[in-house]
């Protein structure tokens, strides 16, 4: 299953592949070279299908926890400011995502939608500290009934040049839902009420829809 923001690439590389492999076909003989032109082609075609995959996944549907938005590895835990909607200080939980970790960004918890920009900015690596704040991003808010308000933020990194957002404003949503898309390579920050319990500690690997991050 792959996901609709890839159909349109995905259409393209196959006809970009297929019209590659007729021409070797036509000009060049069967030797080494044509087979090696052959096997990058192939590679590339199952780079682009494995980086729009999107496993079906349900949301555990528990009021109780916050799951991971994304597949990935968590890369930061600290208490920070966050200064564009609670600007007070707040628990960060990033999560780091290579170019072959599944890039859907799903609703980590569900509730109310109260909050939902999009920033133009730059593209520094995903792990840099001034990413989040300087990079292209889209800021989502979710009022929960256990949490409060709980922000993500989608991050833009060096080779991520497009960031799709479905968050709208006033929107009830589900936990698990696709929430968005982000396209090579990226990050996600999660900004939880100081003192949550968390359920995740730095290096570990999860997965969207999942993993739980927090619990109360």
């Amino acid at each position: 299953m792959f996901h609709k923001e890839g159909y349109k690439i995905i259409v393209i590389t196959l006809i970009l592949i297929t019209g590659s492999l007729l021409v070797a076909n036509h000009f060049l003989e069967k030797n080494w070279l044509f087979y090696l032109i052959a096997a990058i082609l192939g590679f590339l075609l199952i780079m682009v299908l494995q980086f729009f995959r999107n496993p079906e996944r349900t949301g555990l549907a528990n009021p109780n926890v916050v799951t991971s938005p994304v597949d990935g590895k968590v890369v930061v835990i600290e208490e920070v400011y966050e200064q564009e909607y609670f600007k007070d200080k707040r628990l960060q939980v990033s999560i780091f995502m290579s170019p072959i970790n599944v890039h859907v960004t799903r609703y980590p918890i569900a509730g109310k939608v109260v909050f939902s920009k999009y920033h133009p900015g730059k593209y520094l690596v995903a792990w840099h500290p001034k990413s989040s704040t300087e990079n292209e991003r889209t800021t989502v808010v979710v009022n929960t009934q256990k949490f409060g308000d709980i922000l993500y933020r989608q991050i833009a990194g060096a080779l991520a040049k497009r960031i799709i957002n479905y968050a709208e404003e006033g929107q009830m949503v589900s936990q698990g839902d696709d929430s968005g898309f982000i396209r090579f390579g990226s990050r996600v920050d999660l900004y939880l009420p100081i003192g949550t319990n968390l359920d995740v500690k730095l290096e570990d690997k999860v997965v969207g829809a999942q993993s739980i991050i927090a619990s109360v």
